[in-house]
């Protein structure tokens, strides 16, 4: 499948929503939607294989008591993953999020390693305990999450309405099967996954937006030490100020 087709077939998966209802859904659950199908299995084939081939990238990170697992960053799907930083990239799907969200969402900037990237849990305990998608960005940041490979009994656990006055926190369980989307406000939705088991084999695409792509100098610095040591290792560095 060619950009072309990709570009149109995200277009038509879309249209084919019930806005109001993805809409109602995602400001109910205090910023958060699960959309299972999305998208058909042809449409993520080229994604798929973009993951199975940038596999051999991956930075293999581990911290104790918190998360262990493999990471493909920004920069290697930029140069490797042509179908993955499409979608990334597509306007259309940029549009569809900003009317979402009730925010003009832009892009995160290309020295951000965390723009869009590739997260696999293919390995016995590989997981992540549960986090905020802090944005250190003078603004919101916005996850998306597609599933791409779900063979593996590790799920996504997301805790709902832990900010929000007035209401009880709700936990919810998440099967991301391939093709599957979730949409929510890093700051507001707490989450985790939890963790594989012995030949099991998860693999999501994560796309990040934002409101405002400004960053403090402080933050940045740290939002640059955190992605190298806890997700794409050292060598991340080096392309973010080659980037810079």
């Amino acid at each position: 499948m060619n950009t072309t087709s990709i570009s149109q077939s995200v277009e038509e998966a879309i249209q084919s929503l019930d806005f109001e209802k993805v809409f109602k859904e995602y400001w109910d659950e205090d910023e958060c939607v699960f959309i299972p199908d999305f998208l058909p299995l042809e449409t993520i084939s080229p994604w798929v294989s973009d993951a199975e081939n940038l596999s051999r990238e991956l930075n293999r990170n581990y911290i104790p008591k918190h998360k262990k697992g493999g990471s493909v960053s920004h920069f290697a799907i930029a140069q490797r993953g042509p179908a993955l930083f499409e979608f990334y990239h597509s306007e259309v799907f940029r549009l569809f999020l900003s009317r979402l969200v009730k925010k003009d969402l832009k892009l995160c900037p290309r020295e951000d390693p965390h723009g869009c990237a590739l997260y696999y849990y293919t390995q016995s305990g590989d997981h992540i305990g549960y986090h905020y998608d802090t944005s250190y960005y003078k603004g919101a940041r916005y996850t998306v999450l597609i599933g791409l490979v779900q063979q593996s009994s590790s799920r996504l656990l997301c805790r709902l309405h832990t900010r929000q006055e007035g209401h009880l926190p709700r936990d919810v369980v998440l099967d991301t099967l391939p093709g599957s989307m979730v949409i929510f406000n890093g700051d507001k939705v707490y989450h985790a996954v939890s963790p594989s088991k012995e030949g099991e084999r998860r693999i999501v695409f994560t796309m990040e937006y934002v409101t405002s792509q400004e960053m403090g100098k402080a933050k940045r610095l740290f939002s640059n030490l955190k992605d190298a040591f806890a997700y794409f290792g050292v060598k991340s560095l080096f392309q973010i100020f080659k980037k810079s």
